[in-house]
């Protein structure tokens, strides 16, 4: 007697739910980033992250500061001085600064201190969506985002949305909540030299503070200063119209 063959169910393929997730996930990180184009972001995760470290270390008496703004409410002075700080080439790059790139790795290989190589919209795409710390994740996360904000959004969005969000101190988010914080007027009141030194504070925000600037950071407000007049003058228009 022929034994019977039993039909077996077709086992289930994982890849094709895999396939399916990262699928899924690409789509609503597209549409999230194509969002923020038009929506003003009410916080971040860096935002987010401090609160809540701030929660679990029971600092009481932490509080957030963040006020949003459009960019026509900044004073120019500022665009220009965060753009010769951490910047200068951000209306010519596509997200990256490939020659600042080079540069960092000669460094390293060379064993010399790595010199910031992040360009505004890495660093956006990092603050609005990803987390502090070094790791290969991290990093192709960022370039990720960072491919997302530049296919999807115009330079002066790009630099709207960094301005409202990155930290001018410890706490202190954004162009409006810092001009207040340490100046005690609005961000379109900021002179030159406020706003050289709110961007002079901008790689360590936590350690450095515009109200009362070391010799180091001094320093750092002549230079980007110097800067600023260099960059183009047209500049500030060219932002304006996009």
């Amino acid at each position: 007697m022929a034994a019977r063959r039993t039909a077996k169910a077709p086992r289930a393929r994982p890849w094709r739910w895999l396939a399916l997730g990262v699928g899924a996930a690409l789509l609503i990180s597209v549409l999230g980033v194509g969002c923020l184009r038009f929506v003003d972001p009410p916080t971040t995760a860096f935002m987010e992250q401090r609160e809540d470290l701030a929660e679990a270390r029971r600092e009481r008496h932490f509080r957030l500061k963040h006020a949003w703004v459009d960019l026509e409410q900044m004073s120019p002075a500022l665009w220009l001085a965060v753009l010769a700080s951490e910047d200068q080439k951000f209306l010519q790059h596509f997200g990256f600064d490939v020659q600042a790139i080079e540069d960092a790795v000669e460094d390293r290989l060379e064993g010399k201190s790595t010199r910031g190589a992040s360009t505004l919209s890495q660093q956006l795409a990092k603050n609005l969506f990803l987390w502090p710390g070094q790791s290969w994740a991290r990093k192709a996360l960022e370039v990720y985002f960072t491919i997302l904000i530049e296919a999807l959004w115009p330079k002066r969005r790009i630099l709207e949305v960094y301005l409202n969000v990155a930290e001018f101190g410890d706490g202190v988010y954004g162009a409006e909540a810092a001009a207040r914080t340490y100046f005690d007027k609005p961000a379109a009141s900021l002179t030159e030299h406020e706003a050289a030194l709110l961007a002079a504070v901008l790689p360590n925000p936590k350690a450095r503070k515009a109200s009362s600037p070391t010799p180091k950071v001094k320093k750092k407000v002549e230079w980007i200063e110097a800067q600023a007049d260099r960059l183009p003058k047209d500049t500030v228009p060219t932002l304006r119209g996009r």
